[in-house]
Formats: C-alpha cells, structure tokens, sequence
C-alpha cells in the first residue's frame, strides 16, 4: 500500500513557513534602503541621477559576459513530463493488469496450442484494450496542454535599455543585472527596477498584492519590507501612469514573480477525490481478482492437470473480475463532460477537475479580478446638497437618481474628463468598449463622463489645456487650468484629490448653482456624505473649480510652477464623486447558488479589510455582524460579544503567522470568512489548514499572488483575461471569459458527472457477477462453463461500454441538485476522524513533522513500505473503514451491483441456460453436473466420453459441443436483455424508474436498440460464431430476460422506495438573507 497522496494534510502545521519562506528577494534584500552610489557600486554600473537619459550605462561586451554568466531574463518553464512518461502513468494499475493478462494469453497459445487461436485473439484484445484506455486520456491530457500554451505569454517583448550612453531597443529576455531601463505608461516592468527617476509613475501591483489601487513609484522609500518599497517596480506590474528609469536589480527566476513562480512549482497537489476513490476500489479489486485467479489456477491444474488450459482459466477469472471498458468509460464520460465545460467558457486542463468541482466544499476566491472588475467605476455624487446614484436599481431613501440636470454634474463631469491624464486609446469604437490608459480612478471617471457627455471626443480642441499640476502624494490634488471661458474672464481652473484636502483650499460651495459662502452646516453635510461613501467601501475624489477673473488672467497668462502663479486657495467646491471596484456580472447571485449548495464561500486577498468586507457584503458572501460590527451596533465591549453568537469573521493577513491551532479551528467554524492583506504565503497556509480539516478546496484567483494557493489546491481556477500566466499554469482550470458565475455551472456539471459516473459504475458493475460465477461454478461443482472468455470481452467492450456512455447525457434527475449537501461534507466530527487518519498515514510512512513531505526513500524502501502494510492491521482497517459522505464507489453501490442485481441477473441467465439444455436436449441440472464430474473436458472438443442423460438421451461430443454453445449463446443474449432494463433502473437515485424522467435522454434507446443488433450479430451471425462459440437459439428463450428484466425493475423500485422512506436525501438549510434579486451589477454586463 503505498501512501496516499493527500497525507500531508495533517492537523499539525504549526511548522508551514519552513516550506513557504518569506517572500523577500534574494541576494539583494536591502537594495530599496541603499543610495545611489551604493547601487552603482554593487551593481558595477553607471548612471545620472539627475539626468538618467545621459547615463553610461553598461558597456554591450559587459552585458554580453553577465548574460552568459546569469542566464537569460526568464522564468524557468514548468517541469513537463515526456510523451512516454505521461503515457505510462495513464496506463495505471488497471491497465498494466489488462496488458498483463493479454501477454499471458500469448504465452498460454505457446504453451498449450490446444487451447486453439482463440486465446490468442483474446489476448490481442486485451492488449489493445489496455493501450486505447491509455490512449484516449493521454490525447485528452496532451489536448489540455496544447490549448494552454496558447494563453501563455510570458514577459514583454522588448524594452528600452542604456548601454555605452545609447539608448537601444532590446528583447526583454535579454536584460542583466545593472542595465538602466526606462519604461512608461502603459509598459510591463521588464525586471525587478530600482528606480533612479521617477515622472509621477504608477504602477498596478495587483497581481501580486491584490490591492486595486495604482501604487506611486518614486525615488524615495521609507518601507523596510522590500515588498512595500516605493522605489521599486517589480517585474511583470503594468505602468498604468507616468514614466520612471531605473537600474536592474534582479532578473528572471530571482525576481519576485520569479519567487512566487518558484513557490508555485514546489509544491505538489494532491489527487482528486475521485482519483484516490478509484484508486483504493481498484486495488482491492485486483487484490481479491488476482487472489482469486491464483487459487482457482491452482484448482484447475488439479482438475485437469493442463497448465496452459489452467492459466486461460486463471486469465478468464481475472477478466471476469476487472470490467474492461471501466477506464475508458470514466475517461470519456469526463471528456465529453469537459467538452460541455468548454463551450460554456471552462477549459479544463486536467480531466479529474470535472468531477471535482462538483465535489468541492469550500472555495477560497480572490476579491480584485475575480469578484470585482478591476476596473474602478463611477457610482455615487454629492453635489448641490443631495446624493445621487449612477444606476437607479433599488436605491435607498437617502440617494436620488442621477440626472445630468443636477446642480454640479455637469462641472463634476467636465472636470473628470478635462483634469485628468488618462485618455482613451481610440475613437471609433462606443465608449464602453474603448481601452482606457491611465490611473485607475481617472480611468473609471473619464469612462463614465464619456457615457454622459456626447462631446467628449471634442473636449480637448473645444477647451485647450494651458497648465497642469499632477496628483501627487504631498498635495494629494491634481489641478488643470483650461482655456473654458465664462462671463468674467477666458481661463477656468479645475481641481480633484482627496476630498478632506480639496475642502481646506475651497472658501465656496456651489448650491443651486450658486456660488455661496461655504459655512459650518455645508461642512456638516459633506462629512456626513462622505463618511457615507467611504463606508461603502468606495473611493471618494472631490471636484472644485475656479473661474479666473480675465482681469487678473488674461487668456494668454503663461503659468509656471517656479515662481507660482497661479492660485491654490479660494475655490469653489463643487461635489464628491465616488467609485468602487463593483463586483463582475452574476457574481453576487453565483456565490449564493453555492452557499445554497452547501459550499463555505472564503475571501482571501490582498486588498485592506474594510473593502473586502465592503465587497462581501455586496455579493452574498457576508450577511452577518462580524465581531467588530455587533459591538458597535450594541454598544458593548467586543469581549462580551459570545463568540457562538457570531458567524462571519474578518482576518487580517498579519495575523495568520501567529494564529494557533484553535485559532484555526475558530475561524474555519464560521459561515463566513474573509482573509485581508494576505501574501502567497498566508494564501498557501489558508488552502493547507482548510485541507488538513478534509475540505476539498477550490481556489479562484488571476493574480501571481494566487499561485501557489492554486497549485496546492484541489482545484485551481484561473482567469483567462485578466490571469497572469504563472495563474493559469498552477490552475486544473481557466475561465475563458474570466466570469466567476461559470464557476456554478461547473459545480452543477461536476455534480451532475459525479452522479452520472456512479449510475454509469453501478451499471457496469452489475455484469461482473453474472460473469464470474460460472467460472467458479465450473471449479466448485461443477458445472459446465456458462459463459466464455470470449463473450466475456464482448460483454464489457461491445454493449456495455456504449451503453454505459449513454450517461454522459443524462440530465440531472431533479433540479435540486444544486440544493444537495457536497458528497463529502465536513464537520467537527469528520474533521477529527480525517485528521486521526493522516496522523496515522504520517506515522506509518514515516512523515517529517516539520516539512510535512514524506521522507525521501528508495523505490525498494517503498516496496518494503507497501509489503509491510499488508501484513498492518491499522492499514486495512483504514481501507475498509466508513468513510464520511458519499464515495464515487460506495458499500450501496457495491450492494446494488454484486449483490442484488447481480445475483438476479445471474439467476436469470443460469434459468435461461438450463431450460434451452433441457428444452433441446434433455439435459437437467443434476446431469450437467454428473457429466462434469466423469470428465472435466464435457461439453468441449477434448471430451472423450459419450452420454447419455438421466431422461434416456443418448449425447454425443458434437451434441455436447452443440448444447454448451447453445446454452453459452442465450446465457449472453439474456445478460445483455436483463442489463437493457438495468440501464434504466441504474438511472434512479432520488426517484423510482419509471415515468418522464425514464425518457429524458433519448440515447439511452440508441444504446438498447444497439445493445439488441449487437446481441444478434453475436449469436446468429456464421463466422462470428466460430470465433465466439455461440449458436442460433429460438427467440422464444429470450422472454425469459425479458420476465427477470421487468423484475429487477419491480425490484429497484421497491428498494428505492424504501431507501428514501428511512435514509431521505440531505438537503442544505435555507440561508436567510440570500439577496438573489438581480442587482445594478448583474443587471449591467461589462
């Protein structure tokens, strides 16, 4: 036994930085706290501070020794396995087994050529068998592969770098240690840059911090944590404002995207739930099949002393055991379920994820680019004294629609297109659908004064700019001075910033547009509205304005800086504007169908802790008080809030390293969970405690910052647009169209899969019993053989691999499948059971405590291990143990297939047997056994005696040889009539097999009238029944399958019956406060 994958998930991580050390870059931790000369010296290069566009640089046969020495500025691509590799691992156990028996075949056709070429096409069967199982996951995985590369790209193309006092256009990859690079607006950071000039830069670090806001980049720091640094730029952030020059510092796999890249590759994801299911069910089935087979080869040479005919007996045994078309059935029922996901915008890269999806019990989603937009939108004003909304949906009584008639919208508007540096990159397309260069805000401004304003494209010509003051962080305003002209004079000046240092230069408000004095009451009003908005979560900009009296500024007045010339004092203020990040379309209603499904939904991201709660509270995943909220609702102290009172929490990312094991156990017993201002690393912690309680987690997340939780998760979701490539090469899934409602449609497919593959195992399995019993019948009675090797393979590759296919379009049986408990539901109980388990797995294979990854030991160390725990009770305890929630192979499912179905099916078949032997040749059961018992070889060309029967019918070797194909021809021809009426009886799992829902999928009867043509083309074809030893039989017979059909169907229906009266089906509580109303968001497509 060797140990399972998922063993690392144990209770005791108090240890987990040892394998996710602190992200902080290597070899040059303190670059950020050095000067200039120190840079130079350290990185042996040169350049002007002052004027860094005159540097030196590096010389070119400098950069050309560091590139040789350094390697080129790349990330390392992912560890791919080789064609052969992977093609070996998707034959796996069960395969291995058929191409083993199939070889062994061969080998009895050498041994013993009595036993004919029959065993020889069998065995060719088998090995082709083996290798087309293998072969359709493989092309399915290399598939996969293929589709991702096409996403990924990995580092800017070119860039901008000084080298012998020239500035030259290089290929990115090319970059060094030392190299000055210059970059603006709108460009990747080629490198990690330690910036020496900086013109109002901003660059946008969400991917890897997952804060929405544009991080400033100056010459100046004051951050210890390199990571926090204003004056560096890290590799892959987008300049989204201004344009800086900087020195390379770090390169390729030693950036921190690099780092993160790094992190992501080192660690190991776990198999699907559905892996380690058909794992453990396939090992016990080879254990008993080929336990099984040993003892009953041994028999058979006892009886008949041939070792060749012994091991095609042995072989039959096993095959009768394994059901061959299994692999490839789940295979392409997963495939045909991914191609569905496909045309719904899920690729899935891994197979597996199908299924798993369905399966998962809590989803731990980023917040900027999954949840919400990343895009800031305009959607509240304070002007004139009242409040306003930008979208009339279901407003409160404090706001009013918004109206562009509105005292101060159309200044607010005006100011937001025209004091502003971001700018449309085209014109020929409707607003909404023009790319935007620039800040953030200023993006999410403009667009929506664009929406509004029909001359927008015209602003620039109509109103020419004269002068302009940036935003930056002393002033915290950005002011324009246009050629706008009004009554006294041709110049207006305009102003935005924030709104606390907007109101200190403002001795005016406009009020029913009127200038007036602005007093304590409109002071009041303003703090009040914009205490408002910011507890929404939104950022507040405020707006003023000046109109320049021509006297004092005449039209063409040059303004300057140095010396001021302009005025900073006196102005009108105008209003507050706000914008939030919204939520993406259907968000809100997605995340509660997956509350209603049982699934704990958790924020993880990088944002601050009053947004993403702001957020959450906007999308259905925070409906109660928090701690912190109760307590300021009742006034009490937070200690005497009681904790069991309190269902949503909200964790602060520097909090995670020191919270102890009840401190985890605390946050994962709330409904609600959202984790702020987290690092990779407190991601990667979050997805390995949730796993060690026995979550199955799925991850969604675009961002660098999100990959190594995606990796290590059960199931990693991507973005497509919106990803970084290091993102959707750790995930087993990519949203296409980046929209997280896609997610719901993939816990219903995944749901519905896993369904469809259970009734489509519980069907299959069903044969196996019928199928094998006349082999040990054959050894313990015994009887003739009922059935052959060779019907066998027909039985589980011709019929019922179609038949069993059918399910991949069956609908789901009730609506409320998205209603149902996950299968594995975790609780405090099942996590203490999960959690004593892998403490046992860790003891028995020998676990490191502090790494949590299994010793390193030899391929005969593992061996040892295996053997070892054969002979370990504990071990087969475990295996055999209860598990928590429902398994794709499960004791009912065993039940239903071997035990009652199978044996009626098996009962049907052997009457069908015996009557045709009777009825044509007066052959009884007793004189079946009396002939087997004088010789072993009866029935079969070997025989050597004649026989005459107990009723007086003389019976020669062809009428015995004519009686078994017979009997061997309506055996079949029965199991397949009984397993048509199975394949609908296998259908129901919430309801009885009969009514409407029996004919939902019509290629059910595509499969039953293929079933019927392929039975007859078996039995009454000549030629093909030389190979498959069948012969005519009178279609009178086959009423006995149909009698044992219709009452394994009367006997499905009882059983369900009373399985739902005693065990009903566990349906999720309801959720009060589910807002699933559409909503201005889901209303509004982006």
């Amino acid at each position: 036994m060797a140990p399972p994958k998922d063993a690392k998930n144990t209770k005791d991580a108090a240890k987990l930085a040892i394998r996710t050390s602190r992200l902080t870059p290597t070899n040059s931790k303190d670059d950020h706290l050095l000067d200039f000369a120190t840079i130079q010296q350290r990185y042996s290069t040169s350049f002007n501070p002052t004027r860094p566009l005159e540097s030196r640089g590096l010389s070119a046969p400098e950069a050309l020794k560091r590139l040789q020495e350094n390697g080129p500025n790349v990330l390392t691509p992912p560890k791919k396995k080789s064609p052969i590799a992977l093609y070996l691992e998707c034959m796996g156990f069960f395969n291995t087994l058929l191409f083993v028996c199939g070889i062994a075949e061969f080998i009895v056709y050498g041994v013993s050529s009595d036993e004919g070429i029959t065993v020889v096409y069998i065995g060719a069967i088998l090995v082709i068998v083996a290798n087309l199982n293998a072969s359709i996951e493989f092309f399915q995985l290399l598939a996969s592969q293929k589709a991702l590369e096409g996403f990924l790209n990995m580092i800017p193309a070119s860039c901008q770098v000084i080298r012998d006092g020239e500035a030259i256009t290089i290929p990115a990859n090319e970059l060094v240690l030392g190299d000055v690079v210059s970059f603006r607006m709108g460009a990747k950071v080629p490198a990690d840059v330690y910036i020496i000039q900086s013109a109002d830069l901003k660059v946008d670090n969400s991917s890897l911090t997952g804060e929405s806001e544009p991080q400033e980049r100056t010459v100046e720091n004051t951050m210890q944590n390199p990571l926090e640094a204003t004056n560096l730029a890290f590799f892959s952030t987008l300049a989204v404002e201004g344009e800086a020059v900087g020195v390379v510092i770090r390169t390729g796999d030693n950036t921190v995207l690099g780092q993160i890249a790094g992190l992501t590759q080192g660690e190991h994801k776990a198999p699907s739930p559905m892996s380690i299911e058909m794992g453990n069910f396939i090992a016990s089935l080879a254990t008993i099949s080929i336990t099984v087979a040993i003892i009953f080869f041994g028999i058979a040479i006892h009886k008949t002393g041939d070792a060749g005919f012994a091991l095609n007996f042995a072989i039959g045994i096993l095959v009768a055991f394994v059901p061959q078309g299994l692999p490839a059935t789940i295979t392409m029922l997963l495939t045909i379920a991914a191609k569905r996901m496909s045309a719904k915008n899920v690729l899935v890269k891994e197979l597996r994820g199908v299924e798993t999806l369905g399966a998962i019990t809590l989803l731990a989603t980023d917040k900027t680019g999954t949840l919400t937009r990343n895009q800031m939108t305009a959607t509240n004003f304070w002007c004139g004294g009242k409040l306003y909304s930008a979208y009339p949906h279901n407003l409160p009584p404090e706001e009013l629609p918004f109206s562009i008639d509105a005292c101060g919208i159309n200044e607010i508007l005006h100011i937001s297109a025209m004091c502003s540096r971001a700018r449309f990159d085209q014109t020929d397309v409707t607003v909404e659908k023009r790319t935007i260069t620039g800040d953030a805000t200023e993006s999410g401004l403009l667009r929506f004064a664009g929406q509004k304003l029909l001359d927008i494209d015209q602003l620039g010509d109509k109103y020419p700019k004269v002068f302009e003051i940036p935003f930056n962080s002393e002033n915290k305003w950005h002011l324009a001075i246009h050629q706008k002209a009004h009554k006294d004079g041709h110049l207006t000046l305009s102003m935005k910033g924030a709104p606390e240092r907007v109101l200190r230069v403002c001795s005016h408000i406009l009020i029913d547009n009127a200038v007036v004095e602005l007093n304590e009451n409109h002071r009041e009003d303003f703090m009040h509205s914009y205490e408002y908005l910011a507890g929404k979560g939104h950022r507040v900009i405020a707006f003023a304005q000046l109109l320049l009296p021509g006297s004092q500024y005449p039209k063409d007045t040059v303004f300057t800086k140095d010396p001021k010339n302009f005025p900073t004092t006196g102005l009108c203020f105008v209003g507050l504007a706000s914008l939030e990040d919204p939520p993406k379309h259907g968000v809100r209603e997605a995340i509660g169908h997956c509350r209603g499904a049982g699934i704990k939904i958790m924020m993880v991201t990088g944002d601050h802790p009053l947004t993403a709660e702001a957020i959450g509270r906007k999308i259905n995943l925070m409906l109660t008080d928090t701690k912190e909220l109760r307590a300021k609702k009742t006034g009490l102290s937070i200690d005497k809030i009681p904790e069991s009172d309190i269902k949503a929490i909200v964790i602060h990312g520097e909090k995670i390293d020191s919270l102890t094991d009840a401190d985890w156990d605390l946050i994962f017993s709330k409904e609600e969970i959202i984790f702020a201002r987290t690092s990779p690393k407190n991601k990667l912690q979050i997805v390995k405690r949730a796993q060690a309680l026995g979550h199955i987690v799925g991850v969604t997340g675009d961002g660098v910052n999100d990959s190594p939780a995606l990796k290590k998760a059960d199931l990693g979701i991507a973005m497509n647009i919106s990803g970084s490539d290091v993102s959707k090469e750790a995930a087993s899934m990519i949203l296409l169209d980046d929209n997280f409602a896609s997610t719901v449609n993939g816990i219903r497919e995944g749901r519905l899969i896993f369904a469809n593959l259970k009734k489509s195992i519980q069907y299959l399995l069903s044969h196996v019993l019928p199928e094998l019993l006349p082999f040990l019948l054959w050894a313990i009675v015994p009887l003739p053989s009922m059935i052959n090797s060779q019907q066998l393979l027909v039985v589980d590759l011709g019929f019922e691999l179609f038949a069993a296919l059918s399910y991949a379009w069956e609908p789901a049986e009730s609506e409320d499948i998205m209603k149902l408990e996950p299968r594995r539901p975790v609780t405090v109980e099942s996590s203490e059971r999960y959690m004593k388990r892998q403490a046992e797995i860790a003891e028995d294979y020998g676990m490191d405590p502090e790494s949590e990854e299994f010793h390193s030991r030899s391929l005969v160390q593992r061996i040892k291990d295996s053997v070892r725990m054969l002979f370990t009770p504990r071990a087969w305890k475990r295996k055999f143990s209860k598990t928590d929630g429902e398994t794709l192979v499960d004791s009912n499912l065993m039940i239903y297939s071997y035990l009652q179905v199978g044996i009626i099916e098996f009962i049907g078949c052997t009457t069908a047997f015996f009557v045709i032997l009777y009825h044509n040749y007066n052959i009884t059961p007793w004189d079946a056994r009396n002939m087997m018992t004088i010789d072993a070889n009866a029935f079969t060309r070997r025989a050597t005696n004649n026989y005459t029967t107990i009723g007086g019918n003389f019976l020669t070797v062809d009428d015995q040889v004519n009686a078994l194909a017979e009997g061997n021809s309506i055996f079949y021809f029965c199991l397949m009539i009984q397993q048509c009426f199975n394949l609908f009886a296998s259908k129901c799992k919430l309801g009885l097999p009969i009514g409407r829902y029996m004919f939902a999928n019509p290629k059910t009867f595509f499969s039953v009238l293929a079933g019927a043509l392929f039975g007859a083309f078996i039995v009454y074809t000549p030629g093909v029944q030389t190979v498959f030893l069948t012969a005519n039989v009178s279609p009178l017979f086959w009423l006995i399958g149909l009698a044992y059909g219709i009452f394994l169907v009367i006997f499905v229906a009882i059983r369900q019956v009373i399985i739902r009266t005693f065990w009903p089906m566990n349906v999720t509580a309801m959720i009060h406060g589910l807002q699933m109303h559409p909503t201005k968001w889901s209303t509004i497509r982006e």
